[in-house]
């Protein structure tokens, strides 16, 4: 199977798993080891203020204080997850995704982003989503997800909301219209 790194997963609408009903993932990594992504429309009642305030970062002139942290899925859920434009090299510990984007799971970038000196694009997720191998390619054979191509504007862009519907039109369909018995005969 080709990799689906800087894909997107869209849940369908029979998913009945809590931690993925209505989801989108963003993939970061996908390879014979396995899949890493992030969940990118699903915001928590924690705003980076909140974060930082637990993190006993100094942050008072950032100005992201009230930006939302997002649920980025069920595995470490008490590890940041930062996806950001920029280059990986530029953080302890970080994956490159893309050209354009990285992920980042290290505090140096939480602390540059409190000082305004980190990516000027980037969502905080709480958490990241796994699959063992042959995982993904299994729930796909089951009509569980949806895949296309990811897109930086979507992430970045468009607000949590509407990412999911934004993800679908790329593929031409309105998840509205979807049913719940899609691919169940």
């Amino acid at each position: 199977m080709q990799s689906l790194r800087d894909y997107f997963l869209l849940a369908m609408p029979h998913l009945d798993d809590d931690n993925f009903s209505g989801s989108l993932s963003y993939l970061c990594d996908h390879d014979e080891k396995g899949t890493l992504g992030v969940i990118v429309n699903k915001p928590i009642k924690l705003t980076m203020r909140g974060l930082f305030e637990q993190l006993e970062i100094t942050a008072d002139s950032c100005e992201c204080l009230d930006d939302v942290v997002y649920y980025g899925g069920p595995v470490h859920k008490d590890r940041g997850f930062i996806l950001h434009r920029g280059q990986a090299e530029e953080w302890d510990s970080s994956l490159q995704v893309t050209e354009e984007l990285a992920l980042t799971t290290s505090l140096d970038i939480l602390k540059a982003i409190a000082g305004n000196q980190g990516p000027e694009d980037f969502m905080v997720c709480l958490g990241c989503a796994g699959w063992e191998p042959d995982q993904l390619t299994n729930e796909l054979k089951e009509n569980s997800w949806l895949i296309v191509e990811g897109d930086s504007g979507i992430l970045f862009d468009a607000d949590s909301e509407s990412r999911l519907d934004a993800a679908a039109r790329k593929l031409g369909v309105d998840m509205s219209l979807m049913s719940r018995e899609i691919g169940h005969g």
